[in-house]
């Protein structure tokens, strides 16, 4: 499975307070994903720290340039850094938004980062991320370290700057190919760092989602997918969507639960919109944006929703009834 743990181990209703977490059918009951190891990080040396859990390097400083800038500005700064080797490494890059959405524990918050790291310098802010909006291809990825959501910013807007290098086996690839200046015109890949370039990650399988007798494989992640996007066939509170697919569990007796963030960002293809998803999908019922399992770690009153016709990763009032369900199971 490429899809890491989300880091919650605490389940909450939907006033924010803490429940136990048997029978909750939250994330944090089931804790599915590729589990952290103990210790997460490992220091190499005082500048660059080894995340274990994806096999990435990142920069031990997190605001390493001291000052916000523009997209572009980031990906030179990048470059210089990959032209004078620095730390003794010439593979230093923007990370994608699967990169850097991995050091999210959605367990913290302020920052947003697994317990006991050792990065200094930590801006709780936004990070940009090497990938473009393709809904906007003149705005790119990027990542709040406050709380763990993710949007897109304006690439002339000015944000901070995380570099990574190494290569991760257990991270999917984002799904875009091409590269686009800040007007949102696209350029030719070679030499810009983008995503569109670099392509990193764990490629994707040829025929990806295939029909299984209970619902759609994707064969990336291991996961099976209800066939229906609207299992409700309307927007439903938090409650109401862990209810339901419960309540579908028993009456299939096939476990089917409500996806965590994680689980729900792997469906998506960054270049792709409305929906944000691969085209060789033959999922019915798409919906614009999807409750998850997993509880905002900054306001437990709230829980992330992904919006999938953007690919972004937000967050709702689980008291409201503004997002649809998707419910998903294991292979």
């Amino acid at each position: 499975m490429h899809i890491l743990w989300t880091g919650q181990t605490r389940c909450y209703d939907s006033g924010g307070k803490e429940i136990p977490c048997a029978g909750s059918g939250q994330d944090g009951e089931f804790r599915p994903g590729v589990p952290w190891p103990d210790p997460r990080f490992r220091c190499v040396g005082s500048d660059i720290v080894d995340d274990r859990a994806t096999g990435l390097l990142w920069s031990a400083d997190a605001n390493l340039f001291a000052f916000p800038m523009s997209w572009q500005d980031g990906l030179d700064a990048i470059r210089e850094m990959r032209g004078e080797r620095a730390f003794g490494r010439d593979d230093w890059r923007l990370p994608n938004r699967r990169e850097l959405r991995s050091l999210i524990s959605h367990q913290a918050k302020k920052p947003a980062l697994p317990a006991g790291h050792p990065f200094r310098n930590v801006f709780l802010g936004w990070y940009w991320t090497s990938t473009t909006s393709a809904m906007a291809p003149g705005y790119a990825w990027y990542v709040h370290l406050e709380g763990g959501r993710m949007f897109y910013g304006r690439k002339d807007s000015h944000y901070l700057v995380w570099p990574v290098s190494g290569q991760s086996g257990v991270l999917p690839a984002t799904g875009q190919t091409t590269c686009f200046d800040i007007q949102g015109n696209e350029v030719p890949c070679d030499g810009s760092g983008q995503d569109g370039e670099l392509e990193v990650g764990a490629g994707w399988p040829a025929h990806r989602f295939v029909p299984q007798q209970h619902g759609i494989e994707d064969i990336l992640t291991g996961l099976v997918w209800y066939r229906r996007g609207d299992l409700l066939s309307r927007p439903a509170s938090w409650d109401q969507a862990l209810a339901a697919v419960t309540a579908l569990a028993a009456e299939t007796q096939i476990p089917w639960r409500l996806p965590t963030i994680n689980e729900l960002e792997s469906l998506v293809d960054a270049s792709a919109h409305t929906p944000a998803l691969p085209d060789q999908h033959s999922f019915a019922g798409v919906q614009a944006a999807y409750w998850s399992s997993t509880t905002s770690g900054f306001e437990p009153d709230w829980a992330y929703a992904l919006y999938l016709h953007k690919g972004a990763v937000g967050v709702g009032f689980k008291k409201n009834a503004e997002f649809y369900l998707w419910p998903v199971t294991a292979r």
